[in-house]
C-alpha cells in the first residue's frame, strides 16, 4: 500500500485546493492503482510535532513518508509520483510471489 499523507489545517484555502487535487488525481488513476493508495489527512493543529516541522509550508504532501510537495500540488507531477510508487510496490509484490 502506498500512503499519501496530506498535512494541513482547517480553514486553509491552499489545503482545500491540495485536497481537491489529490482526490482528482487518485480518481483518474486506473482502479488497480487507486486501490493501492491510502490517503491520510493530518492537521498541524492536532499534532505539535507536525506543527513544528511544517507550519510554514502547508499544505504538505508526503508519499510514503517522503516530501513530495508543499504549498502547491501539481496534478501531473503528483500523478507521475503516485504511478511510480504504486508501480514499484506492484513489482516488489510480484517478485515476492516468484
Amino acid at each position: 500500500m502506498t500512503t499519501l499523507t496530506l498535512i494541513g489545517k482547517p480553514d486553509c484555502h491552499l489545503c482545500d485546493v491540495a485536497s481537491e487535487v489529490v482526490d482528482a488525481v487518485v480518481a483518474e488513476l486506473p482502479e488497480a492503482a487507486a486501490e493501492r493508495i491510502r490517503i491520510v489527512e493530518a492537521s498541524i493543529q492536532d499534532d505539535p510535532a507536525l506543527y513544528e516541522q511544517w507550519w510554514e509550508k502547508i499544505p504538505v504532501v508526503l508519499i510514503d513518508g517522503n516530501l513530495h510537495a508543499h504549498w502547491r500540488v501539481n496534478p501531473e507531477r503528483l500523478r507521475g509520483a503516485l504511478e511510480q510508487a504504486v508501480g514499484a510496490e506492484a513489482r516488489a509484490d510480484e517478485k515476492e510471489l516468484r
